[in-house]
């Protein structure tokens, strides 16, 4: 299966889903115009994907902002990675936040509340020049 690669923008994130080297990553900002548009590609690659994935999936979100449309698509696609879970694959979502927002740390709690699938939860500090 090809690699999805999707390189970042000022409004959305970068998304490497690589399978071969089991590398699945979402980071940066998530505020597009049109979400759905955005994530279609992402989802539908997703869904092929849970056609014939990996015995371990590992998905790392590191999102510092989204807005509330691609909240919702999100959770769309953990939606669809619970049926990894349903097959007896091994999934994790390591959800990554700046320890300074309170509120990022919290979205990923209600998703992980929302969904089967376990969920790590990273902190790290914006360290900033001096």
């Amino acid at each position: 299966m090809e690699a999805l690669r999707i390189q970042e923008t000022h409004k959305t994130p970068e998304v490497l889903f690589d399978p071969t080297n089991e590398v699945f990553e979402i980071k940066g900002k998530s505020i597009p115009d049109d979400a759905e548009l955005f994530f279609e590609d992402i989802l539908n690659w997703i869904e092929d994907y849970v056609s014939n994935p990996n015995e371990n999936t590992v998905i790392k979100i590191d999102l510092e902002y989204f807005n509330i449309s691609s909240s919702k698509r999100i959770l769309f696609l953990f939606y669809k990675l619970n049926e990894l879970k349903e097959k007896g694959k091994n999934i994790k979502i390591i959800w990554h936040y700046n320890e300074e927002d309170e509120d990022m740390f919290e979205v990923g709690q209600d998703y992980a509340f929302m969904v089967k699938i376990p969920f790590d939860f990273v902190s790290y500090s914006s360290v900033s020049s001096s």
